[in-house]
């Protein structure tokens, strides 16, 4: 649904979608494409506009991330060494 006046939907809803996203690193070039596309398909799919939606990154380092009991760090290192 498109709205003539965006900031009506703001009016009538009186909320604002925030969308939270946790990875590990990124460049800036890619947290803007990220923020860029999430933020266009949210707005598609829900017809809400787009310059409503909030999103953050929270990066986190990989020994932060764990599969299967161990950290992602550990995990690449191993497949780094298996190669």
């Amino acid at each position: 649904m498109l709205f003539k006046n965006p900031y009506l939907y703001l009016f009538n809803h009186r909320f604002m979608p925030y969308i939270s996203i946790e990875s590990g690193p990124l460049d800036d070039m890619q947290k803007r494409e990220l923020i860029e596309r999430i933020t266009a398909t949210a707005a598609e799919t829900t017809g809400i506009p787009r310059q409503f939606f909030m999103v953050t990154i929270k990066e986190l380092p990989e020994s932060n991330f764990g599969i299967g009991g161990r950290t992602i760090d550990c995990l690449k290192e191993e497949y780094r060494k298996s190669e």
